[in-house]
């Protein structure tokens, strides 16, 4: 399912919070695809939905241009980046790679408090899939793997991992657009089974359940974004 969801309207805001709310709902419109890729930015009607004056559009502008979600054109025209299709391959190789070493990691470092915070995203990610809220998948599922990193104890890969997460959130959302956000009930228990595995301690198991998890959700988006059709010649 593909529907077309509208831009939220502006929240209460606190003096002075003008460019980081216009950044925040800004930045999750694009990583949701609420503002599709190519969608065309305009500073004027910004301003008036925000109801706010154009520097600080301006600000949260600039800071999403040097995100890399947005591009300004040579006629100085503003769109929604592009996504980058070509370097898909490399994106998800480190996407692949922060799965197994962070479910790797968590086996071995993990206190109950960590089993507890991974729990409880994985509650809030089944009940997602549940409602078929997509948007929501995309986030808790992120909190789900971004608590698993927080287990492993290196703020090095947690801060990458972050990173790639919410880079692919646009793909991902295209992931669900396939199963037309109806998410299949195995994703849940793939998430029931890492738990597992950390739980017990089992750096193996975790990693390579990781790996698997990954690689499922790569394939899906490639099938989608290349296709399977091949060409047939008698020769």
């Amino acid at each position: 399912m593909n529907a077309t969801k509208t831009p939220s309207p502006p929240p209460e805001r606190k003096r002075g919070s003008g460019a980081r709310l216009v950044y925040d709902l800004l930045r999750d419109e694009i990583l949701d695809l609420v503002l599709p890729p190519g969608s065309p930015i305009d500073e004027v009607q910004l301003a008036e939905r925000f109801e706010m004056s154009r520097t600080p559009i301006r600000e949260a502008l600039v800071r999403l241009a040097g995100e890399g979600l947005i591009d300004t054109l040579p006629n100085r025209s503003t769109m929604v980046a592009n996504l980058d299709f070509r370097n898909m391959a490399p994106f998800f190789d480190a996407l692949t790679l922060m799965y197994r070493v962070t479910g790797q990691l968590a086996a071995r470092n993990r206190r109950p408090e960590d089993l507890e915070a991974i729990r409880a995203r994985q509650a809030e990610f089944s009940a997602a899939v549940a409602a078929q809220d997509a948007l929501a998948m995309i986030a808790t599922n992120a909190a789900f793997h971004a608590a698993i990193a927080e287990a492993g104890r290196n703020p090095y890969f947690n801060s990458l991992f972050s990173r790639l997460l919410d880079e692919g959130r646009r793909f991902l959302r295209l992931y669900y657009q396939s199963f037309e956000d109806r998410l299949p009930q195995r994703f849940v228990d793939e998430h029931e089974a890492m738990i597992a595995a950390i739980e017990a301690g089992d750096a193996e198991t975790a990693e390579r359940l990781g790996k698997a998890h990954a690689e499922q959700i790569v394939a899906q988006i490639r099938k989608l974004v290349i296709g399977e059709q091949r060409l047939d010649i008698a020769l």
